[in-house]
């Protein structure tokens, strides 16, 4: 089954949000078997919808379709779409039933008509239920194409692709299995792995899809295929994953379908009932972040801070002033007594710390823009560690964020190595 997704909103053009739906909507469909083949974005215009849903009609059999179904004059999505199945709204009493109850549990205010108009729907559509909001999703079939309109409130649409969507699809076609998975490395470039599993990619199976997926000091090697027999493509891609690991083995992290790698480090940290903290400069909380962004973060990740201006890393981390001057705040000195301090401070077993120039400007002074001093606090010193990751402000950032990942995972592997 091939699928396109059709994205609906000038706030997506124009750059205002990212359309993280496409991306969930596609590694959903995945899964079962239906290949995304198209991804169209288009604004809130009506001649644009007709135009998109006159093309996806005929190149797809599934067509998705997220936004434009709000509360307001601008959400023209749901009367293009009667104009196009050439249908009309009538008003639905479970719907309409759905938003008084939200109403009542959650909004506290009064239900307005165009709160009502929500309630309206195409005549001919299958109605898919929102649990998260008062937008519906419906289910319509048009010359033997599906098509499926959902709200494009990101939890909303999630909601009906997970109880709605996607127990239909695999209810009602028989679809093929799609295995994805996707290898995650670190430390090592695009084309230094191309280079080591050449004679490895010359021997893959044809059936078989290799991509390299980069991204600030990672890389992912996604391997993909698709058959009716599951256990021969499952067994195929496995058969291909054991010849390739012992290839990557001092390079490779885990499975991202399984796990991430922050979600990795945290694990190794549990089993040795250790704990982590950390002193950002340069990074701004953004490891904190990255951290915190997982359940269970907190059975390791004791807190941190950002000291992002010296007087913060003087006061109140406990960076000696005469060091900074010495040295330069951007320095490893200076990182090693972050990180030294955070340990301490936090009363952790590990602690990591940054400090650099992100750009755009030197106004750090000694340093070029680009360049991140690191250090990494463990049970038994302190190491340390100077790089530079160019000049563009966002790079710099995500690839300090990366490095002091890659470090830490690399220190606990080490260290479970001496265990055994």
């Amino acid at each position: 089954m091939r699928a396109e997704i059709i994205t609906i909103g000038d706030e997506i053009l124009i750059g205002q949000i990212v359309d993280s739906n496409s991306a969930y909507i596609g590694k959903s469909l995945s899964k079962i078997g239906v290949q995304v083949k198209y991804i169209t974005s288009i604004g809130d215009d009506r001649t644009a919808i007709l135009s998109a849903l006159q093309l996806a009609n005929s190149r797809v059999d599934l067509v998705l379709i997220t936004g434009g179904l709000g509360p307001t004059k601008d959400d023209i999505t749901k009367k293009t779409l009667a104009e196009f199945f050439q249908d009309t709204l009538v008003l639905s009493q479970k719907v309409l039933s759905h938003i008084e109850d939200l109403w009542k549990s959650f909004i506290k205010q009064p239900l307005l008509q165009v709160n009502k108009d929500q309630a309206m729907v195409l005549s001919k559509a299958e109605i898919l239920t929102n649990q998260n909001g008062s937008a519906p999703g419906m289910w319509i079939e048009k010359d033997q194409t599906v098509f499926v309109s959902m709200p494009g409130v990101p939890y909303e649409m999630k909601s009906i692709v997970t109880t709605e969507l996607l127990p239909r699809l695999i209810q009602r076609f028989q679809l093929p299995v799609i295995v994805n998975r996707t290898l995650l490395t670190q430390g090592m470039g695009e084309s230094m792995i191309a280079e080591r599993i050449v004679d490895w990619e010359n021997r893959l199976d044809p059936s078989i899809k290799l991509a390299y997926l980069p991204n600030l000091g990672r890389v992912r090697l996604r391997l993909s295929s698709t058959h009716h027999d599951k256990q021969l493509v499952e067994s195929k891609v496995q058969t291909a994953i054991d010849e390739l690991l012992p290839l990557i083995e001092d390079i490779f992290v885990g499975f991202e379908d399984d796990r991430s790698i922050e979600t990795i480090i945290g694990e190794m940290l549990v089993k040795n009932s250790q704990t982590l903290s950390l002193a950002e400069s340069c990074t701004g909380g953004a490891i904190a972040e990255r951290l915190t962004s997982f359940p269970g973060a907190s059975r390791y990740f004791v807190g941190g801070l950002v000291s992002y201006a010296t007087s913060i890393k003087e006061q109140v981390l406990g960076v000696e002033g005469q060091l900074i001057k010495d040295h330069g705040v951007v320095s490893e000195e200076v990182a090693i007594q972050m990180a030294h301090k955070a340990k301490i401070l936090f009363k952790s077993d590990y602690a990591i710390s940054t400090t650099g120039n992100a750009g755009p400007t030197t106004s750090e002074g000694r340093v070029s823009v680009g360049t991140v001093c690191m250090a990494l606090a463990t049970p038994t010193g302190v190491d340390s560690y100077s790089f530079q990751f160019g000049n563009s402000r966002e790079r710099v950032i995500n690839k300090a964020i990366n490095k002091a990942f890659e470090l830490l995972y690399n220190e606990l592997l080490k260290n479970a190595s001496k265990e055994v």
